[in-house]
């Protein structure tokens, strides 16, 4: 079973605040999480290939090009920005 240290180690780590009627409870909780992975170990993976997703599927990209919407686009897109700088939408900053 974990310590009192390693549950207010792991609290402290994660920052959140514990109180001592707490502390039991994560103890027994977080020990039995930790007793499931013993078992896991336990398993022959022998031959078994890792993998990283369980689907398959690769990444798909999608071109990266731009649209000319013309002048009268421009216009109706500019319309719709709640606030216009010379011929730029104002965005507040981010930083």
């Amino acid at each position: 079973m974990l310590s009192k240290e390693e549950i207010l180690n792991v609290a402290k780590l994660a920052r959140i605040g514990v109180s001592e009627k707490d502390v039991e409870k994560y103890q027994h909780d977080l020990s039995e999480i930790l007793d499931y992975f013993k078992k896991l170990d336990e398993l022959d993976v022998e031959g078994v290939e890792p993998i990283g997703h369980i689907t398959g599927m690769q990444n798909k990209f999608r071109n990266d090009h731009q649209e000319d919407f013309g002048k009268i686009g421009k216009e109706a897109i500019m319309k719709n920005a709640p606030e216009v700088k010379e011929e730029y939408i104002k965005v507040k900053s981010v930083l």
